[in-house]
């Protein structure tokens, strides 16, 4: 009966208490902003909440190196609220995680700002400034002003994804389009990229090395073969240096004696010159005889850095002087010979730029590389229905001599025009399209219509504006993303 009195009266105190009201305790969410901007070096992808008068605002502040788009793992960040000639900034020594730097501010007074962030690097430094940054007396103002910041929709792609992968964006640019010829070219050896190895001396070649084939590599001065004459019983090496020392060391003797009698006014200028000449001749045989020479042998080095193109004789071959033993040749320079009709009528003068395709598909520009335009031929006949156009292309090039490459020759006068990278067309059935960045972690897939293709360049008519940044690398992965159905976790540490 106690215990049923005291439930009683428990129950009859918790009935006369007043409801709690739950809106008083309510947590009401501050809007955030997310803002990205470029300069030539940096990307600026940042995320804060609305800055509000008296309330720390932490920002979780994206730092990309746009020339490989990595993160920026070493440096220090400055963010500054400033309005007029006052405001307040705050420093970060070091990034909370790869690429991001997590500042704090604490607004004081409500009104138009600019908000400036400087980062200093171990390799450079940049300044990117957002204007027109309101901060708000209170967060019933910031929740009128902004209201629900939910998703903006878009392809959703970290940074943390991007900065993990071979990704780079660029921007839309203005730039020359021209009518171009498309054709193809052949690639052959550069006089001076080229060199034929000859005997100098008569007698056996013998390889100084196992792999002397053909394509193999060689380096400068790097010993290829020896010619002995040992055992020869005419024209052997060593009976030949040593007459052509003994000769030397006659002439020479008779030089200094002679040139001292001339010095004494003894011997007449005439007679001493024939001496002098006689001793120069001499002594450069002998030299040229002895030069390279290793006991018996004749040594013959590879010219410069490059790879075997030709082997003209065996192992164990008798050859005479002057005989041609190999050909080395360089990747750093090639001629790349096209042909056209001349219906086209192409000259050096309105000829504006070639491009050419490398193995990997890529296009590259001649003139990039210092290339030029060597010649173009003038005249055909029935046995030459084509004219022949020989460029200078001072890139490496591994392809084969004789292989095949495609080529664009741009002729003509430019036209202005929206252009992108040739490799940032997504192509599905004949229909393009590319991936545009719409902040820093959001995309979109646009169609595009093309117009003229320059070498690594096409031409935009429709589908993009100027100063928009698309994706130049990794778009396949991007798309992949937009297919997977879901927004990947977020990894910042907010």
């Amino acid at each position: 009966m106690k215990y049923m009195i005291i439930l009683v009266a428990f129950l009859f105190i918790s009935c006369d208490k007043k409801p709690v009201d739950n809106t008083a305790t309510q947590v009401v969410d501050i809007p955030s902003k997310n803002i990205t901007l470029w300069t030539n070096n940096t990307e600026l992808f940042v995320e804060f909440p609305a800055l509000i008068v008296g309330k720390n605002s932490r920002f979780a502040a994206h730092f990309t190196i746009l020339d490989n788009h990595q993160p920026v793992r070493e440096g220090a960040v400055t963010v500054s609220l400033i309005k007029g000639d006052k405001g307040i900034k705050n420093t970060v020594l070091s990034p909370s995680s790869p690429g991001i730097f997590s500042p704090t501010l604490q607004p004081k007074e409500a009104g138009n700002y600019q908000l400036i962030f400087d980062i200093v690097t171990p390799n450079y430094s940049d300044k990117l400034i957002i204007h027109d940054i309101i901060v708000y007396p209170n967060t019933e103002a910031a929740i009128r002003a902004l209201g629900d910041t939910g998703s903006d929709g878009g392809i959703s792609f970290l940074k943390e994804q991007a900065w993990k992968i071979d990704f780079q964006t660029k921007p839309v640019v203005l730039g020359n389009v021209y009518d171009v010829i498309n054709t193809s070219g052949v690639w052959m050896p550069s006089p001076n990229s080229v060199k034929a190895v000859v005997a100098k001396s008569n007698g056996v070649v013998h390889f100084a090395v196992s792999n002397l084939t053909e394509g193999a590599q060689v380096s400068k001065g790097q010993l290829l073969i020896n010619v002995s004459s040992q055992g020869l019983a005419t024209n052997n090496l060593s009976i030949e240096i040593a007459k052509a020392k003994a000769n030397f060391e006659i002439a020479k003797s008779e030089y200094e004696r002679k040139k001292k009698l001339y010095e004494s006014k003894i011997v007449p200028k005439a007679a001493f010159e024939k001496i002098e000449n006689n001793y120069n001749i001499v002594k450069s045989n002998y030299k040229s005889l002895s030069s390279g020479v290793s006991g018996d042998s004749k040594q013959i080095r590879a010219p410069f850095d490059g790879y075997i193109t030709a082997i003209n004789v065996s192992n164990g071959d008798y050859v005479d002087q002057g005989a041609a033993l190999i050909t080395v040749g360089t990747h750093q320079s090639r001629i790349l010979r096209t042909q056209l009709a001349p219906s086209y009528g192409l000259t050096m003068e309105n000829t504006q730029s070639i491009w050419y395709q490398t193995q990997d598909g890529e296009w590259r520009n001649v003139a990039a590389s210092g290339g030029s335009i060597l010649s173009i031929s003038k005249d055909v006949d029935s046995s030459r229905p084509l004219i022949s156009v020989f460029v200078q292309v001072n890139d490496a090039i591994e392809m084969p001599e004789g292989s095949l490459s495609q080529v664009q020759i741009a002729m003509g006068n430019a036209t202005q025009n929206t252009i992108i990278p040739v490799n940032t067309l997504l192509e599905d059935y004949g229909n393009y399209s590319v991936m545009v960045q719409l902040s820093g972690e959001k995309f979109e897939r646009r169609s595009v219509k093309i117009g003229k293709r320059n070498g690594e360049n096409v031409e935009i008519l429709q589908g993009l504006v100027v100063g928009e940044v698309i994706v130049s690398k990794g778009a396949y992965q991007v798309k992949m993303a937009s297919m997977s159905g879901s927004t990947p976790a977020h990894g910042h540490e907010h």
